[in-house]
């Protein structure tokens, strides 16, 4: 370090870095370093760009790569703070004690090795997790916890990894009131898959929909990394570590039920719908019934409050296209008229609603409706493909509880990573992002959703019992043939306006157009074979 300046030229360094912090830390701050000790912080270019950020910007929200020093330039930055402001109230939350403690004790290195001409406020405490200092500043380092920092009017919030911070989502509505009287924030960490508070925090800033500044901070950022390290560095590294812990990749990080490829080949599909129907315009129509095409109908029932939604998807056993969605809120008993009327407009579909408790209701109404092609569960639990049950304790449609919710999930899975199924619909990606594995069990992640994706799973299971992924039960296919063939209207009846009789009280029927597509992949001895076998 430089030999020790004169008074003047003391005054004019302690202006120039109360003024600059890239300037203090570059200058003076000394950092221990893991195998070179106690070292200059000599930073690098992106480093310097996040100091300039935490200046031009009140909120931060930074995805990192591990191993880029942003805890270490973080915690300068909390020091510099903390010595040249008055009454600066700092306050860092971290995964847990040992990692609070441990962001303490940078600063304290920090510290100590500044020269004490530089340090004007004395240190008034110190202890393993604050540093108070005469003037009025304080920098605490504290675990997370539903309550931490509430009571608090902050200068300067910054949480280290929040996207593993328990909670985090119930945290930051207690912290983010601690702010308004021109507090500021850095919130980091390496991503840790989608629909968490922090996901939430990053993306709408990418997008410009909140108060945020985003920062990405790939591991290629760093001038010292090349290809070699990175091929050496992920030898023994999972997909998941990879995307975690290098690359910055919310959807690859995560515990996600799907993995990240078949998620990407989803994605890729998308498209707006052909039209949008209904009251609410929640129903969404890419394709249109054609006569000579087999379709199932699937459901996930809600109660039609605020809480969740009603779901449904067609989807054309001849062609393997989700062909229509919905998702609104809707009751219980409308919407079984909603699937009655959609299910006879698409051959009379073969229908198949959940049927656990409010499930109960849409099932009742569509057997009051004589819905045609409703399917049926036996009481033994051994499923049928039938109009029409076996005996009075034959259940209309399908539980979701149990075992069976294994199995459909499952299918599910099996569907979208062999490619059988395609699908068209962003609000249905959106879910498959968030639906992630908690234990063993795969379900919507904490204020997400998933109704979508259970209905989706029921209509796999339709999908695959009607013969879309290859059914080997005969007895079964001959019984649905005859159900198809004997309840179904003939072609000869949909000839001049491919759609089933529509009764008066329903939303308006889809528009029929004509477009090009027609029956050209349509091959009846292949398509239909199956079911005489």
């Amino acid at each position: 370090m430089a030999s020790k300046p004169g008074k003047q030229a003391q005054v004019k360094e302690i202006i120039r870095c109360g003024k600059d912090s890239l300037y203090f830390m570059q200058k003076y701050v000394r950092i221990q370093h893991p195998t070179r000790g106690l070292i200059p912080f000599e930073t690098y270019a992106f480093q310097d760009d996040c100091v300039t950020h935490f200046n031009d910007n009140r909120f931060n929200v930074i995805l990192k790569s591990r191993q880029l020093g942003l805890s270490t330039l973080v915690a300068a930055y909390a020091l510099w703070m903390g010595i040249f402001q008055r009454d600066k109230n700092i306050l860092v939350i971290a995964t847990k004690l040992s990692v609070a403690q441990n962001f303490i004790r940078k600063v304290k290195v920090m510290l100590k090795s500044l020269p004490p001409w530089l340090v004007l406020p004395e240190v008034t405490a110190d202890n393993k997790q604050t540093i108070e200092f005469s003037h009025g500043s304080v920098i605490k380092a504290i675990p997370t916890s539903d309550d931490a920092g509430r009571s608090e009017a902050l200068s300067l919030l910054i949480i280290d990894e929040a996207a593993f911070v328990k909670n985090f989502d119930t945290l930051w509505m207690g912290l983010y009131p601690t702010l308004s009287t021109g507090g500021r924030a850095i919130v980091l960490s390496t991503p840790n898959g989608v629909g968490g508070q922090y996901h939430k925090l990053y993306t709408e800033a990418m997008l410009g929909e909140n108060e945020f500044n985003s920062i990405n901070l790939p591991w290629h950022v760093h001038p010292e990394r090349d290809d070699e390290w990175f091929q050496k560095e992920t030898r023994n590294m999972s997909k998941r570590q990879i995307a975690q812990e290098l690359l910055c990749d919310f959807v690859a990080s995560g515990e996600t039920f799907l993995q990240a490829d078949h998620l990407e080949w989803i994605r890729e599909n998308i498209r707006d719908p052909r039209e949008r129907k209904f009251e609410d315009r929640n129903l969404w129509v890419w394709e249109n019934p054609l006569s000579s095409h087999k379709y199932v109908m699937s459901a996930d029932v809600a109660r039609g409050d605020a809480k969740d939604y009603s779901t449904c998807h067609v989807i054309d056993v001849t062609t393997s296209e989700i062909v229509a969605e919905y998702k609104g809120k809707i009751p219980p008993d409308r919407f079984g008229e909603m699937l009655d009327n959609l299910g006879r407009q698409y051959n009379n579909a073969l229908l198949a609603p959940e049927n656990n408790t409010f499930g109960y209701t849409t099932v009742m109404k569509l057997k009051e409706l004589n819905y045609p092609n409703l399917y049926y569960q036996k009481s033994r639990g051994v499923y049928l493909g039938s109009y029409t049950p076996q005996n009075e304790k034959d259940v209309g449609g399908f539980s979701t509880q149990g075992q069976s919710r294994v199995q459909i999930i499952s299918k599910l899975e099996e569907m979208i990573r062999n490619k059988m199924l395609r699908s068209y619909s962003q609000r249905l990606y959106d879910e498959l992002k968030t639906f992630v594995w908690k234990g063993q069990k795969a379900q919507a992640m904490k204020g997400q959703h998933d109704d979508l994706v259970m209905s989706l799973a029921i209509g796999t299971w339709l999908f695959d019992l009607y013969g879309g992924g290859g059914s080997s039960n005969a007895d079964l296919n001959k019984a649905m043939l005859a159900a198809m063939s004997t309840e179904s209207r003939p072609a000869s009846d949909l000839s001049q306006d491919r759609r089933a009789p529509f009764p008066t009280n329903a939303f308006k029927p889809i528009q029929q157009e004509s477009w090009e597509k027609g029956n050209k992949n349509f091959d009846p001895k292949r398509d239909y074979d199956w079911l005489l076998k």
